[in-house]
């Protein structure tokens, strides 16, 4: 059994206009081959689940900007700490998943002004290291919600709250959908807006942030205070400003 969601018309961007869109927003910035790998969450079980469509169109636009993306299903992943030893297949899966993505997008509704519990027990499942392996350090992150009511910024500020907690470089801008319920035809396709205008901005940007950190993503979380822990003392003849010193 995969947890992993099928896109429908994953080809199908009926609201861009590609007259003014890049195929390749990173070109230019770094090796944009292979794929940039994209793993997207949203935080609702509903049938029609607004985040869940929003994270939808955000992976169609990421495949035209030439990403692979993978969606979670979180419909059958328990609660943090409810099974011991986080036994589940569905625990063990979406942490593959964020091992095997180098950016993520979390996209989350708003529900008395906070993120929802579906949308935190995903994040909880995700610990900081695991076996000497981090599922979540270093990799870019873009965060997006909606609301049934007027504009909020509640959940996404908590969202990048917990990426910075979870040592992910959240990139600059975000998506904040509206009265959600009136943005989606009845197909489950977001409408031309400038909320969707807003998310096509928003899955540019974390292109162009996901290739140009990627060289530098395993330096960018080498700790000084690992390193100790780990005795593992730095090579001097590896290390540029120590050359530098010595001429």
């Amino acid at each position: 059994m995969t947890r992993l969601r099928t896109l429908p018309d994953p080809d199908h961007l009926p609201a861009l206009d590609p007259a003014y869109a890049y195929q390749r927003p990173a070109a230019g910035l770094g090796a944009d081959q292979p794929a940039p790998r994209i793993l997207l969450l949203y935080g609702s079980l509903r049938t029609r689940s607004y985040s869940r469509l929003a994270v939808e169109e955000a992976a169609r636009l990421l495949r035209y900007f030439g990403a692979e993306t993978r969606i979670f299903d979180p419909s059958d992943l328990p609660l943090p700490d409810q099974v011991a030893g986080d036994d589940h297949p569905a625990v063990q899966e979406l942490r593959a998943l964020s091992m095997w993505s180098e950016g993520q997008v979390w996209c989350s509704p708003e529900r008395h002004g906070q993120i929802t519990g579906v949308m935190k027990a995903q994040i909880d499942h995700l610990p900081l290291n695991m076996g000497g392996m981090r599922p979540t350090q270093g990799r870019t992150l873009a965060v997006m919600q909606v609301s049934g009511g007027s504009q909020s910024f509640n959940a996404v500020n908590t969202l990048r709250l917990l990426g910075r907690w979870m040592r992910m470089m959240t990139i600059p801008n975000q998506s904040s959908v509206a009265k959600a319920y009136e943005e989606f035809d009845e197909a489950g396709r977001m409408k031309p807006s400038s909320y969707y205008d807003r998310i096509v901005d928003v899955m540019e940007e974390l292109l162009r942030f996901t290739v140009l950190m990627r060289p530098h993503a395993a330096q960018l979380v080498d700790r000084y205070s690992e390193r100790r822990e780990q005795q593992r003392p730095v090579d001097a003849n590896n290390d540029l400003a120590t050359r530098a010193i010595r001429g």
